[in-house]
């Protein structure tokens, strides 16, 4: 990993995906997943991006927004809440990942996404939704 220019840069080896390495990039507003620039939301579905990512009440993520990772076999939630931190998870959506012991980890998108990147190349089966603005 490096900070250069504002970017925060992780290459990260899905060993607990097949081996494919994902390359990500973010700074305030935009994330780049193996050169594919995002400006808006995304979420990694295991080893798959999911661009233009928006859930049915703006800042705040709920069940039906992230189904497709609980349909996955992922153990794993990383949420990056955007830098000044406005996203947030509902309760109903906290305790449905409890119930189901898939764990949840919400921070900031810059800390998420190093989060992120670290369980991917420990092979954890991780998937991820990151905003990238406020």
């Amino acid at each position: 990993m490096c900070i250069c220019g504002g970017f925060i840069m992780i290459a990260s080896g899905l060993s607990g995906s097949g081996g494919i390495a994902m390359n990500l990039e973010f700074s305030f507003g935009r994330i780049v997943v193996d050169g594919q620039i995002c400006n808006s939301d995304i979420k990694i579905v295991r080893d798959k991006l999911v661009p233009d990512w928006w859930r049915k009440s703006g800042h705040t993520v709920a069940i039906e927004d992230v189904q497709d990772i609980l349909d996955s076999d992922s153990t794993i939630l990383v949420v990056g809440k955007g830098q000044p931190g406005y996203m947030r998870v509902t309760e109903s959506l906290k305790e449905h990942l409890k119930k189901n012991d898939i764990e949840l980890i919400v921070e900031q998108t810059s800390d998420a996404i190093k989060i992120f990147s670290r369980l991917m190349q420990e092979g954890k089966r991780v998937s991820g939704g990151f905003h990238v603005g406020c």
